[in-house]
């Protein structure tokens, strides 16, 4: 290839330059020296998903592979997505068996692993099954790997179109490396961009460069086609359907051509722990047995090596081998990895109870509740059931600041957190900034029954919230220039669905100047 071609290939890849898309081709970047030590982003750098590009035009008269043999097969692939047989989807079938035939092993080998996964988020939102090809010119179907304009995991979203379609990023999340997640958010945006084109040529490029892109390479060549706009496009779009429409091609009939999947790959067979608070996986892992590349490889959102003290009802995969012995010794594992000194009430992690093992039993992995005793120390559940207390004193109100949680908020007062929520019939723990909150100024005295306590108190704390749920006042947001329902909900607090539904939105489109209620 020449140099020159080589040198404008590798800058339309950095798809940072004006009016490029969100899409990127997947080149993972290393992990700095000055990086902190907790980070478990990037790693070793990854060979470039393709080093090279090859050129259209070295299909000769006597191709490897015989022209009429692509186009009947080609035809016999063919579902909903057209695959339109063209000189560089032919050269591309070339590359992947001759020059690139590690990378296509690589993907016949990874299509275990996420392809039922692929399908059945396709089906539910009635897409065609072959867009899960999509996903290996995307990223190679590594779900931790960043391209050089920060596009990241199995879908490549941009940082600000992940959180448009719901996926969460954080100092120590990204949803977007978040298997399940990320492929139901790509699912909505390709629906989105085939309801915008009404083909899926045009939006599998669209996919890549972005629907402004299309529309104006539309304007400029008056086609109405990929194919009829294939000259107005950037180059590595040009490229792009072609490299679908052979690895399509690649993971039908690879076989033919002498490529097989070795060493398939598949799931490893997980529960799930809910995690409330910071905990540090490393120590987490030494404790429980658990191999800490497992553990990454099942949490791939995870990108630090601790996760913080912020976090509330986190779902983290552990390998179903693990998770009797886990059950058995949950609060050595857990005093292993948490913070020595809790406030009382604060959840370390749970199992989801409500469903079965992998073995079929019933999961009984609780949270693990860190209980205050006079001497500092933790208090099991059964030596704090023995222990009788009533709790009198008078109501107390707080007005939410903004960045305070429920956690600062029962430091601050010295109470629980479940207090607080009980008090305050909160399901979760989002609080906003004005949001005013009962506080029952709490005095322990000693009393001979537990259930007379228990008589006593509770018709008291009822009505006092009563009288304090009167007091609370509508609150509205106006919606600015660039404001999102994600950066709104986000802003106060509050869940995405939550806020949408108050406000009676089905999609995602709000305008300036709107008034969204926030609380009432």
């Amino acid at each position: 290839m020449k140099i020159w071609k080589k040198v404008l290939w590798l800058g339309a890849m950095c798809t940072g330059l004006c009016n490029v898309s969100d899409r990127a081709f997947a080149v993972q970047i290393p992990q700095q020296k000055g990086m902190q030590s907790d980070t478990l982003i990037g790693g070793e750098q990854n060979e470039a998903l393709f080093s090279e590009l090859p050129e259209l035009e070295e299909i000769g008269v006597n191709p490897a592979v015989p022209e009429k043999l692509l186009r009947e097969r080609f035809a016999k692939l063919e579902r909903s997505i057209p695959l339109t047989y063209h000189k560089a989807s032919h050269e591309f079938v070339e590359y992947f068996i001759y020059k690139k035939a590690s990378f296509t092993r690589s993907m016949m080998e990874k299509m275990p692993l996420y392809f039922p996964l692929f399908e059945k988020t396709l089906q539910k939102h009635g897409l065609p099954a072959e867009l899960k090809y999509l996903s290996m010119i995307e990223s190679g179907l590594n779900p931790k790997v960043i391209s050089h304009a920060r596009a990241g995991g199995l879908w490549q979203f941009m940082p600000a179109t992940g959180r448009e379609f719901g996926l969460y990023q954080d100092a120590y999340i990204d949803e977007r490396f978040e298997p399940v997640k990320a492929t139901e958010a790509a699912c909505r945006y390709l629906k989105q961009l085939h309801n915008i084109f009404g083909d899926w040529e045009l939006a599998l490029a669209s996919y890549n460069t972005g629907p402004g892109n299309i529309k104006r390479a539309m304007r400029r060549s008056r086609g109405t086609t990929f194919w009829t706009i294939y000259g107005a496009l950037p180059r590595e779009t040009r490229s792009y359907v072609p490299q679908y429409v052979a690895m399509n091609y690649m993971m039908n009939y690879g076989n033919d051509h002498g490529i097989f999947a070795e060493n398939p790959e598949y799931q490893i067979p997980n529960d799930t722990i809910h995690i409330n608070g910071y905990i540090d996986l490393v120590a987490f892992c030494n404790n429980s047995g658990i191999e800490f590349d497992e553990l990454s490889k099942l949490n791939p959102s995870i990108t630090k090596k601790i996760l913080p003290d912020r976090t509330r009802d986190f779902v983290m995969r552990v390998p179903s081998v693990k998770y009797t012995y886990l059950v058995s010794n949950r609060s050595v594992i857990m005093d292993s990895c948490t913070r020595k000194l809790l406030p009382a009430g604060t959840m370390l992690a749970v199992g989801d109870s409500t469903r079965t093992d992998s073995l079929g039993r019933n999961r009984t992995f609780p949270y693990t509740l860190a209980a205050n005793t006079t001497d500092g120390e933790y208090a099991d559940d059964e030596e704090e059931a023995e222990v009788t207390t009533v709790r009198r004193t008078k109501k107390l109100s707080h007005t939410v600041r903004r960045g305070e949680t429920l956690l600062s908020i029962s430091k601050k007062h010295r109470v629980t957190v479940a207090e607080l929520k009980k008090w305050n019939r909160l399901r979760r723990s989002n609080i906003m900034k004005g949001q005013r909150l009962v506080i029952m100024k709490q005095v322990k005295e000693v009393v001979p029954s537990a259930a007379a306590v228990q008589v006593a108190v509770a018709p008291a704390v009822e009505k006092e919230y009563v009288k304090s749920a009167k007091k609370l006042k509508m609150k509205y947001h106006t919606v600015q220039q660039g404001d999102t329902l994600w950066t709104i909900s986000q802003r106060y607090g509050l869940p995405l669905d939550h806020l949408k539904k108050a406000n009676k939105i089905r999609g995602n489109d709000i305008k300036p100047g709107q008034k969204l209620i926030i609380s009432s």
